[in-house]
């Protein structure tokens, strides 16, 4: 009976422990890095002129990087004279405090251009140049740094890197993309490394990872500049790959066909990966051990490279850049089911809508019934400069929107 009480009641600690964990982790694109915000009795249409404006925020620096929103604060990254720089805000976006951590990226679209990663009280995040950082969540001071191209050998995209690290209990992933350090795993505590994979000798392909969960093990699925690439995410071992063809290999250089921004979707023993500027759309069956993979379809006409992409039920819906629209597609085909014209942006998922942020500055409100999509509500962006990249983020009943220097909040509940 002791040892029954016993079990018991370190099952409830575990159990009590990994919800504490979970809640207390913001990171790129949320939960699963799906861009799906749980979030409850959202607006199902906005006024006109779009959803109440709480506040904006206009000294975060140049960048991209969308915010990592926890329950009483929000962390971006921001350039300012070319220094990358973390920013801490409170819910009213009011400075708390900033901290360096090196260069950033101020040549073609200067600016940071990655999400930082928040687990209970330390912050990762990294720059454009090739920096990886670990920061106490409260104050600012750095833990460790990293020059992943001075220690590692890692080498630059055409347009900076763009990684969000990943955490996964006590170890955070990055791909400096060096010939003999492609994929590195680091203790997230201390900095050091705990493996390396030479994966194929790929540069960067501005991909931030996912986690896929088997029983037999966990899998780090990432985008080197021209192959998807699956580890196990606890030792390196490389268990599979998936080489983007539309390329040949003797006109393969930084620039061309190596841009895959959004992070892959697992769902049922599937991959699912948008490559616009490779594959295009793919869906991969996994094995069950995960060492294996095998393709069901690909759908080369669509040229989502950027934008994220969402899975609801039996359909994605994904933008097509040349087409400049959004679309739906059969998740068992790959066919394209319906589309609206409403030019090329990112996509997120709240509550029963899709939001939409196109790079006019355009944020739209669509509602998905099955294949169909409906556009019900748009706002335009007015504040903040420069290109319109970010993604969006929900939390807690308030849209987050970035602009360049500008960090905007409005109600949507």
């Amino acid at each position: 009976m002791k040892r029954n009480c016993i079990f018991l009641l370190t099952a409830l600690m575990t159990f009590c422990f990994s919800g504490t964990q979970a809640q207390s982790t913001a990171q790129w694109r949320g939960k699963d890095r799906h861009g799906v915000y749980d979030e409850k009795n959202l607006l199902e249409k906005w006024p006109e002129g779009g959803p109440v404006l709480l506040w904006s925020m206009k000294e975060i620096g140049n960048g991209f990087g969308s915010p990592a929103v926890t329950t009483d604060r929000i962390y971006i990254t921001g350039e300012k004279d070319s220094t990358a720089f973390l920013f801490c805000l409170d819910l009213k976006g009011n400075q708390l405090w900033r901290s360096d951590f090196g260069k950033e990226w101020v040549k073609t679209f200067p600016g940071s251009r990655s999400t930082p990663t928040v687990v209970n009280d330390l912050v990762y995040v990294a720059s454009g140049i090739g920096n990886l950082a670990c920061l106490d969540a409260k104050t600012g001071q750095k833990k460790w740094f990293i020059d992943m191209v001075k220690e590692l050998h890692g080498r630059f995209t055409f347009h900076g890197l763009s990684e969000s690290p990943l955490v996964n209990g006590d170890l955070v992933y990055l791909v400096p993309g060096g010939r003999d350090t492609n994929v590195v795993a680091f203790n997230r505590f201390s900095g050091k490394i705990v493996w390396i994979n030479k994966g194929l000798g790929q540069e960067p392909a501005y991909n931030s990872p996912i986690l896929i969960t088997l029983p037999e093990r966990k899998i780090l699925v990432t985008f080197t500049a021209y192959a998807l690439l699956g580890l196990d995410a606890a030792t390196g071992e490389l268990l599979f790959n998936h080489e983007q063809v539309n390329i040949p290999i003797a006109e393969r250089e930084p620039g061309n066909g190596d841009t895959h921004s959004n992070s892959c979707w697992y769902e049922d023993g599937f991959i699912y990966y948008f490559a616009g500027d490779g594959n295009g759309a793919v869906k991969l069956k996994l094995s069950e051990g995960g060492k294996k993979i095998e393709q069901v379809w690909r759908n080369k006409k669509v040229d989502n490279y950027m934008g994220g992409f969402i899975k609801e039920g039996k359909y994605l819906y994904s933008c097509l850049f040349e087409k400049q629209m959004l679309v739906s597609l059969d998740a068992e085909t790959g066919n394209i089911s319906d589309s609206l014209k409403i030019g090329r942006g990112n996509l997120i998922a709240g509550g029963d809508r899709l939001y939409y942020y196109n790079l006019k500055g355009e944020v739209s409100l669509v509602k998905p019934v099955g294949a169909k999509l409906e556009r019900v509500s748009m706002f335009k962006i007015t504040e903040g400069s420069k290109e319109h990249f970010a993604h969006l983020v929900i939390h807690d009943g308030v849209l987050y929107v970035r602009h360049g220097n500008t960090l905007l909040a409005y109600r949507i509940n």
